[in-house]
């Protein structure tokens, strides 16, 4: 590293202020007491913060290593007790600087993140191509590029802040997707923004919040209100959340639901874990009842069956009030690791009345069928999906299938 020991003196010199007034007799012979960093140099020798070499000589115009600086570093830090605001900012800055060589020496530093930065991003870019055949003819095409930001604010130890941003473009037609009304925007948009406390095992949002519903069949989404989770990775958990929506019916034109619900966990092994829901949704006039079950069971570390059954008791309608998943998956994808993959099938009926929003790709609300896919790491933190729909409208029994690819760029 290009900078002598008197140069990365004066960041070291934090911890000086800290002990006596006045500075320790120097153990170093090139450093007369004429120098003008004796006293400096004198101090950090008597903290333990600098050690000199075996012929005591301090040689402070030589080069050092990131090693050594991180040895001086690691030494500041074990004396931050003893520094004040503006010292102790400067010696996490040097452990920011150095913290993979602080690793290597097996200084802690789990916690340097937070006390450099309060703000971590985190985000995403991707490219979204979905092509829809009704009768083997050619319905619809869809091209969509997103870009996401999610920025998280730590402000105590129980409290985060979190939000998510998201911008879209149509590639095809060169200007912003459109949106429901079919007009162009290509507007940056606040999807979520929130508080996050954690105590213990409870969790607590509030806010415009994200919501996943088991297994993804009846929401995926955001909603405006408040979710509290008591007993948070424990054997079981419940969830209970209030507040309004508009994508409760698959769309944002109607007026917002008020929907509350609540979420019931068991996981008695990593093998294993179900769950029981229940939602209460206004839809118009009328508020509906909404009740499913679903089931998880891994076999080893590579494969997973999960699969549920929903029901919603107002409407009456056989055809749309009921949904079901069944989904078998080998491995996948994992961001982090290149050349990891997944593969998966599935048969899924998504009723409209009771999937109101769910997560799948390739298969809408209203439709049924068999889904395939899988997905692939290229490369840290980039990740191809592709996922092929076949089958047929609930309502009119009309045949379908739909192609659905995807390119992420993670960071």
């Amino acid at each position: 590293m290009k900078k002598t020991l008197t140069a990365a003196l004066t960041t070291a010199l934090v911890v000086g202020a800290a002990s006596t007034t006045f500075a320790a007799a120097n153990p170093f012979s090139d450093v007369p007491a004429d120098h003008w960093a004796y006293d400096a140099v004198a101090q950090l020798a008597d903290d333990g913060v600098i050690e000199g070499y075996g012929d005591g000589t301090y040689r402070g115009q030589n080069e050092i290593t990131r090693y050594e600086m991180a040895q001086m570093v690691a030494k500041a830090m074990a004396k931050e007790d003893q520094v004040n605001a503006q010292q102790k900012a400067m010696i996490d800055r040097l452990a920011a600087e150095f913290s993979e060589e602080l690793n290597n020496l097996g200084v802690r530093v789990s916690n340097l993140e937070n006390r450099i930065d309060n703000v971590k991003w985190e985000g995403k870019l991707q490219y979204e191509y979905t092509r829809t055949k009704v009768d083997g003819v050619d319905a619809d095409t869809d091209h969509d590029l997103k870009f996401r930001l999610e920025p998280t604010a730590t402000v105590n130890d129980h409290w985060k802040v979190k939000a998510r941003l998201d911008a879209h473009w149509n590639p095809d037609s060169d200007q912003g997707k459109e949106d429901d009304n079919g007009n162009p925007d290509s507007n940056v948009k606040l999807k979520r923004a929130y508080v996050a406390g954690h105590y213990g095992i409870t969790d607590i949002n509030a806010g415009l919040i994200p919501y996943y519903s088991e297994q993804g069949v009846v929401f995926d989404g955001e909603f405006s209100g408040a979710s509290v989770t008591v007993g948070a990775g424990q054997t079981l958990s419940g969830t209970l959340l209030a507040g309004r929506a508009r994508e409760i019916d698959g769309t944002n034109t109607t007026a917002p639901s008020n929907v509350q619900g609540v979420n019931i966990t068991w996981k008695p092994s990593e093998q294993f874990s179900g769950a029981a829901e229940y939602y209460r949704a206004s839809l118009g006039d009328e508020y509906n009842n909404i009740w499913g079950v679903g089931a998880t069971y891994n076999f080893a570390k590579t494969a997973s069956l999960n699969g549920g059954y929903w029901k919603n008791t107002t409407p009456n309608n056989s055809d749309t009030d009921r949904a079901w998943n069944a989904q078998l998956s080998y491995k996948g994808a994992e961001q982090e690791n290149m050349h990891s993959f997944g593969l998966f099938v599935a048969y899924r009926r998504l009723g409209k009345e009771v999937a109101f929003n769910p997560t799948f790709d390739a298969i809408k609300s209203g439709e049924k069928g068999w889904e395939v896919g899988g997905d692939y790491t290229f490369a840290k933190n980039v990740v191809g999906t592709l996922k092929y729909f076949n089958g047929r409208y609930i309502t009119t029994d009309t045949k379908l299938n739909r192609f659905y690819g995807s390119l992420e760029y993670f960071f």
